[in-house]
């Protein structure tokens, strides 16, 4: 079965995170994605935990449905090759700083004199238009540079990172939707052109949605930061015996809190809580009640009871009882795989689903080099061509 974008060739000159994953997705769309690595390869290789050298978790979860391919791009020969690459893709993505994309021959300006349909896009730390264009950028180097952060200060605490990378992966998921419109554009028009997804103002963009809040007017109608997702009271709340999500998010879902809780009629008919603008003007003081009531019961008790009253509700997991969640059994989210040198793996599979093209994990993450002759072939290179260039050390297999 063909998928959405079988027949899209992409050109991966990405690192670490934000890159692969954007990659790795339109791989899993039906992209044909060759990844351009180092002779040492993607410094991600190296992480831990693995079952051998240059094969880390985390490499290996982000370049699945790649092929591999080993340039030293130092080396006229393998700049070469990239252009032989470049004059058949329709996609570059890289995450190098525009000065040394420049020096390397890989700007846009240079690869569109190859290629003018191509979409060229830069997936980096900040805009080229601005004064950090050439600062280097991580995952936790944006979340304090940025604000997000201090989010937590304002919730009581220390300033502290999100225990994921998640400016990494949002951009990634950016980056996917930016090549997808522009490949549409390509389509109606013709027309290739250059792309930037900087993480620092992607960061930004998306943390303001929430947090903007009063200074949205000119001048501003109330301070920065979301008062509700800000409040300490916005948590897990201990039970008896664990922690317990609940969400009761309008008036009927107060009232019925109330009841189930006990706490009617001396709250129900509360002015503070009846309404949902009251609410807001009372949101500590409404979630310290709820917080206090849930003290209460066990887990299961309140589950059993808000569940019968349609209030939102759910248990706190921990990461291992998701192999056990009913319903990721139901939808098969949780694939067993065999990796060629690796062994038995286990990878969540593509959360979309389509009907006609549906994503999907095919080939799993290959050594480094494991595609060079395949790639250089298609190149037009001879058998004794390509031993030229493994000698030289222009190029390596895993061989």
């Amino acid at each position: 079965m063909n998928r959405a974008l079988t027949g899209v060739r992409v050109i991966d000159l990405t690192a670490v995170i934000a890159g692969p994953l954007g990659t790795r997705t339109l791989a899993e769309y039906g992209a044909d994605v060759i990844k351009i690595e180092s002779p040492t390869g993607d410094v991600l290789r190296a992480s831990s935990p693995s079952r051998s050298q240059q094969m880390g978790a985390l490499y290996l979860n982000l370049n699945r449905n790649k092929r591999s391919i080993a340039l030293d791009l130092k080396s006229p020969q393998a700049m070469d090759v990239m252009r032989k690459l470049i004059a058949g893709a329709d996609v570059l993505a890289h995450n190098m700083r525009p000065d040394a994309l420049k020096r390397a021959g890989l700007d846009y300006e240079a690869c569109k004199t190859i290629n003018p349909k191509l979409i060229h896009a830069g997936i980096i730390g900040f805009g080229r238009g601005g004064r950090y264009r050439d600062r280097p950028a991580y995952d936790d180097l944006i979340q304090a540079t940025s604000g997000f952060a201090s989010l937590f200060s304002r919730s009581g605490g220390p300033p502290r990172y999100v225990p994921m990378n998640i400016v990494d992966r949002l951009t990634g998921v950016t980056a996917v939707h930016a090549i997808l419109a522009a490949l549409f554009h390509r389509e109606r028009t013709g027309q290739g052109q250059a792309l930037e997804i900087p993480m620092f103002e992607n960061l930004i963009e998306f943390m303001l949605g929430d947090h903007m809040s009063g200074h949205l007017f000119d001048p501003p109608a109330a301070p920065m930061g979301n008062v509700r997702a800000l409040s300490p009271n916005r948590r897990p709340y201990p039970t008896k015996d664990g922690a317990i999500c609940v969400l009761p998010g309008v008036d009927k879902h107060w009232k019925s809190f109330f009841e189930v809780a006990g706490l009617e009629p001396q709250y129900g008919s509360d002015p503070r809580f009846a309404t949902a603008s009251a609410r807001a003007q009372n949101i500590e003081e409404a979630l310290a009640l709820l917080a206090k009531a849930l003290e209460t019961k066990t887990t299961a008790e309140w589950l059993d009871l808000l569940t019968k009253a349609d209030i939102p509700c759910g248990p706190v997991m921990a990461l291992e009882d998701l192999y056990d969640d009913p319903h990721l059994q139901d939808v098969g989210f949780f694939g067993r795989y065999d990796h060629p040198t690796e062994g038995k793996m286990t990878i969540p599979r593509p959360a979309v689903w389509m009907s006609e093209t549906p994503p999907r994990v095919g080939n799993l993450a290959p050594p480094l080099g494991a595609d060079t002759r395949a790639v250089l072939t298609e190149c037009g290179y001879s058998a004794s061509e390509i031993d030229a260039l493994l000698a030289r050390g222009v190029a390596r297999t895993a061989e």
